[in-house]
Formats: C-alpha cells, structure tokens, sequence
C-alpha cells in the first residue's frame, strides 16, 4: 500500500514536495490527533513544546493515512473538515490552520461495510471514495515477489551497512511458493 501511496505521489505535480505517511491503526485517538493535526505547549500533560502535525509538514505534498478504518467517528469528523475546507487546529490551539495536501488513504475493511455497520461517517466515505485501487493480496500477484524482494534486501543492506550480493533463483522460487 505504501509503495503504491508513494507511486502516486512521485508521478504527480506534486512529486517535489513532502511525502508523509502514517499508520493510524498503530496510533491510539488522542495521539493520533496530535499526529497528524499537532498541538500546542501546555494542551495536554506531557506537551511541553509547540509541534506541528503530519498534515502541516506535508503541505504542498501528499499524506497517505493507511488503516483509516480505525479511526474513530470523531476523529473521522476531524478528517472529513481537514479534506473538505483544507483546514484544522492543532490540539489545545484556536488558530485555524490552512494547507494544501491530497490525501491518500488505504484500509484493510470494506469501507462500504463499515458505513452500512454504523462504524465509518457515511459522509467520509463518499467524499474520499473517488479514485479507488483495489490491491490483491500478494499471493495472488506472484509476480510482484521479485521485486519486492529485491527492494526490500537492498534497503535491509543499507540498513546493515551490507554489500547487496542479490537474491539466488531457489530463494525467489521459495518467495514465490
């Protein structure tokens, strides 16, 4: 999901600016707000210092949002106003922030399922339902295997200060199975 959030953006207009990614799943409600929309010193304990949010430093560029799914209905709101008037406040603030961010979102639910349960805004799903991809399991694209192995062990050997040597054909035949 992230490569393909990544794709979009690097073939866009906006290619030249900031890319910024977050898993909201990972995230419980109240920090994830002050994630992506920051906060102000003092707005909560353990604020000490102004920070801005995912959405500010992604100004110009894009955000992709992955497990939107787990984003609670009031969080969804928040969500809805900053994709509909480009705008919000950051935690414990009253100034209204602008910014200019497209928005690329990815779940692992049938969103339309979630709105017919009562768990997802209706009104967000219909105001980011408007380019949807829909990406197979990768057992079911075995040939993207190669190449996200390759991608992956050169990043682990940059990581691990390694020379990359390549993957031999019984370990990608092995990938494959």
């Amino acid at each position: 999901k992230s490569l393909i959030a990544r794709a979009i953006h690097q073939r866009s207009e906006r290619m030249g600016k900031p890319f910024v990614e977050v898993s909201c799943g990972s995230l419980p409600e109240t920090l994830l707000e002050s994630e992506l929309f920051g906060h102000v010193k003092g707005s909560f304990t353990g604020a000490i210092n102004d920070k801005k949010g995912k959405f500010f430093m992604a100004d110009g560029g894009t955000i992709f949002l992955d497990e939107i799914n787990s984003a609670t209905p009031s969080f969804q709101l928040k969500l809805l106003r900053v994709i509909q008037e480009k705008q919000f406040e950051a935690v414990g603030s009253n100034q209204t922030e602008t910014v200019d961010v497209r928005v690329v979102l990815a779940t692992n639910q049938d969103l339309q399922e979630e709105v017919k349960a009562g768990r997802f805004r209706e009104d967000l799903y219909y105001r980011i339902n408007v380019v949807n991809i829909e990406l197979p399991p990768l057992a079911e694209r075995v040939t993207d295997i190669p190449l996200l192995a390759q991608k992956f062990l050169k990043s682990m050997c940059q990581v691990h200060g390694k020379q990359k040597t390549g993957l031999t054909d019984d370990a990608l035949s092995y990938l494959e199975r």
